[in-house]
């Protein structure tokens, strides 16, 4: 099965917004993958969350709002959820949010 090149730009991006909300001296010790919890494996607290919410909305607009997708699950769930769940949510809201990661450089080329 060959990876899903728009998973593995956005999980790049989560990444990158990961060190920039818990700092990359954290994130070297572990490798980020679509496995990977926020709870149990990164111990990713409330006020890095929100954060992490900010830059998702920042970079993806209002479509894609963390607080809204954990609002929908219960405790147990959001304990669970790993960085490819949040990759799945991000890749499932309409095109345009996620297309415009890559737009820069392909309207700046056009």
């Amino acid at each position: 099965m060959t990876p899903d090149p728009i998973a593995e730009q956005i999980l790049a991006e989560i990444t990158a917004m990961l060190v920039e909300t818990v700092g990359d001296e954290f994130l070297l010790a572990e490798e980020v993958t679509l496995n990977t919890t926020f709870n149990e494996d990164l111990a990713l607290e409330s006020i890095e969350f929100v954060a992490l919410a900010e830059l998702l909305q920042k970079r993806y607009g209002a479509a894609v709002d963390l607080i809204a997708f954990l609002a929908d699950k219960d405790m147990e769930e959001i304990l669970a959820m790993t960085v490819g769940d949040l990759v799945s949510h991000i890749a499932g809201t309409p095109a345009s949010a996620v297309a415009r990661t890559s737009a820069p450089a392909s309207a700046a080329a056009g």
